[in-house]
C-alpha cells in the first residue's frame, strides 16, 4: 500500500511538471450530461482529439503464442527506456511477484489519467490475475484514503476499444459519486450481497458483483480472494453469454471491466465501433462508454450521440442481456451440490 499512497500523494505535481515539459499532451474538453433510463450519462466533447492520430487496434488473431510474439515485436510504448517524466514509480505484488510500472497516460483528456502496466509484457487479450485486481485496487484505497476517488477499468481484446496489445489497466479520478453506471449498481437491491447480478435499466448484457463494505480496509492478503472470486464469477458469465450467442464472432471473446471500491462489472463486447446513423461515422466504445462516460470529437457527433440515444449505441456494440437465465441455472447447480453435501 505504501508505493499507490506515494504515487497518489504526487499525482497533481508529476502531472503538471508531465504537461508543462510537453511529454503529456492534455486535450481540453467540455462535458455535456445527457440522461436516458434513469440514467445520467456524461458525454466529454473533446475537438482537439481530431488532430491525434489514431492508432490501429493490436490484431490479436490466429494461433496465440505467435500472435502475441507477433504483438511484441511492434513498438511498444509501455517498454523501458521509460519517460521520467511520464513514469509515476513501480509497485510488486508480494504475493505472487508480479511487478508493474506505473505510467501517466501520455494522451490525457482527463487529468491525472494513469495506468498500471504489467512489467513483462502480457497480452491485452489476458484476463486479470489476482495480483492486478488487487494492486489496482490498492490504488482505489489509497486514493479513498487522501479523500480522492479514482475508478479503473480495463478493455480486453480485439473488440473492447483496447488500443495498445501490452496489458494495461486504466485509473481516472471521479467525482464522488463514481461513474455514472455506478449510481445504478448502488441502488439495485440484492437478497444475497455476495451473487452476481445484473443492472436491469441497462438494454445489454451487463455482469456485477457488489464488493463487501469493509473491503478498502483489508489487506492484500485478504483482497486477493475476495477480488478473484468475484472476477472470475463474472467472467464465467460473461464467457457463457458469449457461447449462447450463435452469431459471436469467431475468437476469444472481448469484453470491458470496470472496477471501483465497491463493484466489479464486466460487460461483454460484439464490436469495438458504432457507426452512427446521423454521420456515418464510426464511434469507438471502450470501458468508458459502459461506465456512463462517452467521448466525442466534434459537436455534430455530440448531436447525433444524443439523437441515436447513449443506450442503443451501447447495445450496439455490447450483446443481448441473459443474466437472469444464468444465474437461475447457477443457483439451482450450488443447491444441488449443498443438497449432496448434506
Amino acid at each position: 500500500m505504501a508505493a499507490q499512497k506515494e504515487i497518489v500523494a504526487k499525482l497533481s505535481d508529476s502531472f503538471e511538471k508531465a504537461r508543462s515539459s510537453g511529454d503529456l499532451l492534455f486535450f481540453p474538453s467540455t462535458t455535456h450530461h445527457h440522461e436516458e433510463n434513469g440514467v445520467e450519462f456524461q458525454i466529454r466533447l473533446c475537438p482537439a482529439l481530431q488532430n491525434k492520430p489514431r492508432l490501429p487496434t493490436p490484431d490479436f488473431s490466429g494461433d496465440a503464442p505467435s500472435a502475441v510474439q507477433q504483438e511484441k515485436k511492434r513498438y511498444d510504448p509501455f517498454a523501458p527506456p521509460y519517460n521520467p517524466n511520464l513514469l509515476l514509480g513501480e509497485v510488486r505484488d508480494e504475493a505472487e511477484g508480479n511487478e508493474y510500472v506505473i505510467l501517466f497516460n501520455k494522451y490525457s483528456v482527463v487529468p491525472h489519467h494513469f495506468l498500471v502496466v504489467t512489467k513483462d509484457f502480457q497480452s491485452q487479450t489476458s484476463p486479470l490475475l489476482p495480483a492486478d485486481l488487487v494492486q489496482t485496487y490498492l490504488f482505489l484505497a489509497a486514493a479513498k484514503r487522501a479523500g480522492t476517488k479514482l475508478f479503473a477499468f480495463y478493455n480486453c481484446g480485439d473488440l473492447s476499444g483496447a488500443s495498445q496489445p501490452h496489458k494495461h489497466i486504466q485509473l481516472l479520478p471521479i467525482d464522488d459519486d463514481g461513474p455514472p453506471v455506478e449510481t445504478l449498481a448502488r441502488s439495485t437491491k440484492l437478497e444475497q450481497e455476495s451473487r452476481p447480478f445484473s443492472i436491469s435499466a441497462l438494454p445489454y448484457a451487463n455482469h456485477v458483483r457488489r464488493l463487501p463494505s469493509s473491503l478498502a480496509s483489508s489487506s492484500p492478503a485478504e483482497l486477493e480472494p475476495v477480488l478473484a472470486d468475484a472476477f472470475l464469477s463474472l467472467l464465467d458469465l460473461a464467457i457463457q453469454t458469449v457461447r449462447h450467442d450463435p452469431s459471436y464472432p469467431a475468437g476469444a471473446p472481448s469484453y470491458n471491466v470496470l472496477l471501483t471500491l465497491e463493484h466489479v462489472h464486466i460487460i461483454p463486447r460484439r464490436q469495438e465501433t458504432h457507426v452512427l446513423k446521423e454521420t456515418g461515422e464510426e464511434l469507438s466504445v471502450n470501458a468508458l462508454g459502459f461506465a456512463g462516460l462517452l467521448l466525442v470529437k466534434s459537436q455534430r457527433e455530440l448531436e447525433a450521440v444524443k439523437e441515436e440515444g447513449v443506450c442503443s449505441i451501447l447495445k450496439g456494440v455490447a450483446l443481448e442481456s441473459g443474466h437472469e437465465a444464468q444465474t437461475d441455472a447457477h443457483r439451482v447447480a450450488d443447491d444441488h451440490v449443498h443438497e449432496q453435501d448434506e
